[in-house]
């Protein structure tokens, strides 16, 4: 149980008890007997302002100085403070305070050009110096303490719009799922892949915290502008959803569809082919976009080679727009990856390739990776007939979002006499 925690659950067992001057000697002596930073843990605690807490710990060290015996204390019959006595809480005195302090924080507001902090950061200190310019006299604790009255608390962003929602959105989430457990009865591999964000190679800063010995954090570059002998590095991830394994290709040279192909090329050689020796099919989903996107001519040229080459008929599955960060690559492989170089700058490309592939979690997750050093050039042009001569059949619902591309038959050789 934290000290916060502990206190507030001694303070209600006792509150019934104390008077105004006991709950005051109380909460000081509590918060002295924690140390520094005691009175903000205490006033948290038992609701009870700072003034009042320093005012108790004044009375604790003057008595102390006197070294003398306490008085004795009144009877329990007996009023510490006169009726009436004390003052009167500030929205008492000021009835319009609360309201325009909601105003001020509203979220309808922030569409209001007019509103005096719509461009601003809302922190405590400029609240309250708002509220001073309408006419009202309070301090940034106060103004905080009145915001957990109306029931607002810091809070950040949350990742949920992504785009508008598809009609066909959960029919196509039931065709994928149903298509993912026919493969897996079958005993065909179901993949799932996409890019992870591209990293600038170099020691600069990544985003977390790791155990470093104290006042010696990792030292790094303070812009962010690209090293252009290092350059960047360009994960590009296959999760195996059955056997919770993934292999990442980090890319030297352009995020294209050619490139991401042949990450799924590198896992099937590395990995694909010994888990599933027998395997005629494979099930890839992905989202509709990017260099596995469902307009991507090279995509389809890419993955066509692939099926030539492998005997395997592709069958490809997309998620609905907006709806990418579905794709099971997202949370089951990737969300690992950022947590175990967190803090770590990229230093290398080598580095990254061991940093991904040390990713292991409870669960059993194990992911291998490598460096792809080819060449990706961008703007390839797919022509009208090379596009023809794809086996490719869309499926009979949304055959933008599902497809199957087949092995093409490989010619007889002709024997001359």
């Amino acid at each position: 149980m934290t000290d916060v925690a502990a206190i507030r659950t001694k303070f209600e067992a006792l509150r019934p008890f104390l008077d105004e001057r006991r709950r005051r000697l109380w909460a000081a002596t509590e918060a002295l007997a924690l140390g520094r930073g005691g009175v903000t843990a205490v006033a948290a605690a038992t609701a009870l302002r700072r003034n009042t807490l320093h005012a108790g710990i004044r009375e604790l060290q003057a008595r102390a100085s006197m070294a003398v015996a306490p008085p004795a204390p009144p009877a329990p019959e007996q009023r510490v403070r006169a009726p009436g006595g004390g003052r009167k809480a500030l929205t008492a005195r000021d009835p319009t305070l609360l309201s325009d302090l909601e105003a001020l924080v509203e979220p309808l507001t922030r569409g209001d050009p007019e509103s005096p902090l719509r461009w601003t950061c809302k922190s405590t200190r400029q609240l309250a110096a708002e509220l001073a310019r309408q006419g009202h006299r309070v301090s940034h604790q106060t103004v905080a303490e009145l915001l957990h009255t109306l029931d607002y608390s810091l809070q950040g962003t949350r990742k949920t719009t992504e785009g508008a929602t598809h009609p066909d959105r959960n029919a196509q989430f039931a065709r994928i799922n149903a298509q993912t457990h026919a493969f897996q009865e079958r005993g065909q591999p179901v993949i799932s892949v996409d890019t992870k964000k591209k990293e600038l190679v170099g020691d600069f800063t990544n985003g977390g915290r790791e155990w470093r010995p104290a006042g010696h954090p990792e030292p790094v570059r303070v812009h962010d502008f690209i090293d252009r002998v290092l350059g960047k590095a360009i994960p590009y991830g296959v999760y195996d959803v059955a056997a919770n394994q993934g292999w990442v290709s980090v890319g030297t040279d352009h995020d294209t569809p050619a490139f991401a192909v042949q990450a799924v090329r590198r896992w099937w050689e590395e990995m694909g082919r010994h888990a599933y020796p027998h395997a005629t099919e494979l099930l890839i989903t992905a989202d509709g976009g990017g260099s596995n996107g469902r307009r991507a001519r090279l995509w389809k040229i890419a993955l066509q080679r692939l099926a030539d080459d492998t005997g395997l008929s592709i069958t490809v599955g997309r998620f609905p727009p907006g709806t990418s960060k579905w794709n099971q690559i997202e949370h089951r492989m990737f969300c690992h990856i950022t947590q175990n170089w967190r803090g770590r700058p990229p230093v290398s490309r080598e580095a990254i390739v061991h940093l991904i592939g040390t990713t292991t979690t409870r669960t059993g997750l194990t992911i291998r990776a490598g460096l792809d050093t080819g060449a990706h050039p961008t703007g390839v042009k797919v022509s009208d007939a090379e596009l023809a001569a794809v086996r490719l059949a869309p499926a009979d619902f949304h055959g933008d979002w599902n497809d199957t591309i087949a092995p093409r038959p490989h010619p007889v050789a002709q024997v001359i006499p």
